[in-house]
């Protein structure tokens, strides 16, 4: 299923000169990783902790350089033989951690009456990357596919944010929102076990 992170390949060759700038001076992959993990993390506790409009407009910023960092970093690992077992734990841990700092509170604060539903999301997307990962354990490759895939999902709340910041959402319009976020997650889980499954039949 086709999925925004298609497009990776053209917001790398963007990113190529800051990545060869950052390589000579020195920066490692593993490092990159890790400010886009502490950025989430320090944008996500300031949102939580003050969710005025301009916070909320501020989030898709965020997450667009977060989403830069994080395909620095892999141009980093693959073009300047940075790969490490670390940096491939650090990358799929801080996905997951970097996510949820981020949306949680964003949720939280657009249905704060409807926990079980934002519970449910953030834990449907954090196994969006726990399938993709199982396709490696399964001896195949790692899975990216769609529909709600780490793009996607940059994307889809960013402009949440952004409708949230302009207009005053009710809460059940809110909930319904990520209501079809948890339905996406689901449907990535299933896409990916799925596609996993007949690569590793395919493969043996």
């Amino acid at each position: 299923m086709a999925t925004l992170y298609d497009l990776k390949p053209r917001f790398q060759a963007w990113l190529r000169p800051l990545s060869e700038r950052l390589v000579a001076a020195g920066v490692t992959a593993n490092q990159v990783t890790i400010a886009a993990v502490l950025l989430s993390l320090g944008y996500g506790a300031l949102l939580a902790v003050n969710g005025t409009s301009l916070f909320l407009v501020g989030l898709p910023i965020v997450v667009l350089v977060r989403m830069a960092f994080n395909a620095i970093d892999g141009m980093m690992a693959r073009e300047a033989g940075q790969q490490s077992r670390l940096g491939f734990f650090l990358n799929e841990i801080g996905d997951v951690v970097s996510d949820t700092a981020l949306y949680l509170p964003l949720a939280l604060l657009l249905a704060p009456e409807y926990p079980l539903v934002i519970g449910s999301m953030i834990v449907a997307i954090a196994l969006t990357e726990f399938a993709g990962v199982l396709g490696c354990a399964a001896g195949g490759t790692r899975r990216y596919d769609g529909p709600f895939g780490k793009s996607d999902r940059a994307v889809f709340f960013s402009v949440i944010a952004i409708v949230a910041a302009v207009f005053t959402l009710s809460e059940q319009f809110a909930v319904a929102v990520l209501s079809i976020a948890l339905l996406l997650a689901v449907a990535t889980i299933i896409n990916r076990v799925r596609i996993a499954i007949v690569e590793g039949q395919d493969g043996g």
